[in-house]
């Protein structure tokens, strides 16, 4: 692992039994899936690098394109799912034929860590059930400052 790996999954830890709320990004107050990543972001690289607008929860049944995908394109390296490792972002589709939009963090090769509606942020293992829905991996870039 790099060094910002190792960055990037103590700092993902830190997160753990973080209250789900949507839209939020605060540690140990409320955050969801993005609003992880957003804070994960703030503490290993700097300030994010654009303001994220305001999303619906609704957002992924109605959108035309693929925002999460989109997002991350323009500010992460993706790398192919199979070459995964401890630090990259993960993204999901919920079910077939929708819209990326659920992310996580893988914390060893097969555990991650997410904010899941109702339960918060936890660590589980990246089962079967969660690696069929993986779509795509993206490493955190180096920080700036």
């Amino acid at each position: 692992m790099t060094a910002q790996s190792h960055r990037v999954v103590a700092a993902t830890r830190g997160w753990l039994g973080t209250p789900y709320h949507d839209q939020a990004s605060l540690k140990g107050v409320g955050c969801d899936c993005l609003g992880l990543i957003r804070g994960v972001w703030r503490e290993t690289i700097g300030p994010e690098p654009f303001a994220m607008p305001p999303y619906s929860r609704d957002w992924g049944e109605i959108a035309q394109r693929e925002p999460i995908l989109d997002l991350a394109r323009t500010v992460m390296a993706e790398v192919p799912v199979d070459q995964r490792a401890p630090g990259t972002v993960l993204v999901f589709r919920m079910r077939a034929g929708a819209l990326a939009k659920h992310l996580g963090i893988l914390t060893e090769p097969a555990r991650f860590i997410h904010a899941y509606e109702r339960l918060g942020v936890l660590e589980e293992p990246l089962s079967a059930a969660w690696q069929r829905r993986l779509v795509a991996a993206f490493q955190f870039p180096e920080p700036t400052g």
